[in-house]
């Protein structure tokens, strides 16, 4: 089969890529070797979500009190999972709708590049075919990452995969690695009833926040009963016994840790084994695959989107590449009218989504300072907000980061109740180029928790009203 462009891999670069691709009149098909929707939509983004708001319900139970209410239950772990597997299955059967509206052949196995525009996909049956296209952008995506002393067999040493299936609630549970797939599986065990700690290599959790973030987190965190070891590896684990010892290197010596289960959420690596990069000459650095701005590989027609390139991994990332991508395909052969503008890889929001939720973008204070910023910095206690009080979720703050010279909105770091629906605001106006005047001069809803970001502005221009 022939065709103008084939995507390798569904997940949300490969399968948006396709959708633009088909709009803009190219005859499409997407490779894919096992669910529609790729790890976001199967076993990542989507039923993660699914677990994390069962856990926030969950809570909300056992606090009933606090509103006035008396209510009881226990987690009933299978149902619990089963909702989650539901809505991902959900989401892929919508994505395999999406294929259909947008006439995008779906050919399912494994592909590899052969060179000369054809990739030879290795079915589930055995047998194998040959498809070709002019263009052919490879969205493979990811996977956990192994550490070499902690080698995961995918029962009792676990990666995120499996932290979504596990066949029953353990009592105990190390995690190893604080980013946001391991804070979030920390949150939702530990509401479940799971006896939770955290190994972190570095000097604080969720290390690429802004250091309050960090501290808020880690205060909430141990308020809940969750144990955190920062500066601290996990050396080796014992599997022989019935339950895991993990020898875990502190600054204070190593120590001992008895757990059902160990978590490794030490970040993920680029699936490109096997699919043909080395044969057709495609350039890696740090096992990721080199390109320019517009996605194209040093191989002519060969063009690489996602988590398998060096650019954040993140779905929206890999979504919003994939359609420059395209457009750019598209500009080429005179299928759209102009070339896409490249990605901005300064101004991506990043969210993640335990309990309290946190949300951020551009510079923190400290990156804004080492980079020769001097700044202005508003921080606004959730405390202090009317819509959070009534939401008995006054947990966290909004903290604002401003060029003191010209205005500039530098960045915004969020923790606290529903803080990720609230982080567009910043990416937008920090693209269009907003200053602190035209915040303070749009007027905020009240009562919101999304004020609460004008209050921050105000209190880094010292013109605080609700502090």
């Amino acid at each position: 089969m022939a065709y103008d462009l084939i995507v390798i891999g569904s997940g949300p670069g490969g399968y948006v890529a396709a959708i633009r691709a088909s709009q803009l009149g190219f005859k499409t098909a997407i490779i894919e070797k096992e669910s529609l929707g790729g790890v976001c939509l199967n076993w990542g983004c989507i039923p993660t979500k699914a677990l994390l708001k069962t856990a926030s319900v969950y809570e909300s139970i056992k606090h009933a009190d606090a509103y006035g209410l008396s209510a009881t239950g226990e987690p009933n772990f299978d149902a619990v999972i089963k909702r989650s597997r539901g809505v991902a299955d959900k989401m892929s059967k919508g994505v395999q709708f999406l294929m259909r509206k947008n006439k995008i052949d779906v050919i399912m196995g494994f592909g590899k590049l052969k060179g000369n525009g054809q990739i030879e996909v290795s079915k589930q049956d055995g047998s194998k075919e040959t498809v070709e296209a002019k263009h052919i952008i490879v969205a493979t995506g990811s996977r956990s990452r192994e550490l070499p002393n902690l080698k995961q067999d995918g029962k009792r040493i676990i990666g995120y995969r499996e932290a979504m299936t596990l066949p029953k609630m353990p009592k105990t549970m190390i995690v190893v690695g604080s980013g946001a797939i391991g804070v979030e599986f920390a949150y939702f065990y530990n509401s479940m009833g799971t006896k939770v700690t955290i190994v972190e290599f570095l000097p604080r959790i969720v290390p690429v926040e802004d250091e309050d973030i960090s501290k808020e987190l880690e205060k909430s965190y141990k308020k809940n009963g969750i144990d955190i070891m920062t500066n601290s590896t996990v050396e080796s684990v014992d599997t022989s016994g019935e339950l895991l010892k993990a020898n875990v290197k502190t600054p204070n010596g190593n120590v001992t840790l008895e757990a059902e289960i160990v978590l490794s959420a030490v970040g993920i690596a680029a699936n490109l084994e096997g699919i043909g990069l080395e044969e057709t000459g495609v350039k890696t650095d740090k096992g990721r695959i080199l390109v320019d701005k517009y996605y194209q590989t040093n191989v002519p027609g060969i063009y690489a989107i996602g988590d398998c390139t060096p650019g954040q991994a993140l779905a929206h990332v890999g979504s919003k590449e994939g359609i420059i991508c395209v457009e750019s395909i598209g500009y080429n052969e005179k299928k759209y009218e102009h070339q896409p503008e490249p990605l901005d890889y300064g101004n991506i929001p990043g969210c993640t989504y335990c309990t309290p939720e946190i949300a951020s973008v551009g510079f923190t204070e400290k990156a804004a300072r080492e980079a020769g910023y001097e700044v202005k910095v508003g921080k606004f206690p959730l405390s202090a907000s009317g819509k959070a009080s009534a939401a008995g979720a006054t947990e966290g703050f909004i903290k604002v980061v401003f060029d003191a010279k010209y205005g500039e909105w530098l960045g915004t770091h969020m923790i606290g109740y529903n803080v990720t629906e609230m982080i567009s605001e910043t990416v937008v106006a920090r693209k269009l180029e907003t200053t602190y005047h035209e915040v303070l001069n749009s007027v905020h809803p009240h009562p919101t928790i999304s004020e609460g970001i004008k209050d921050a502005v105000e209190v880094a221009y010292d013109e605080a009203i609700h502090l």
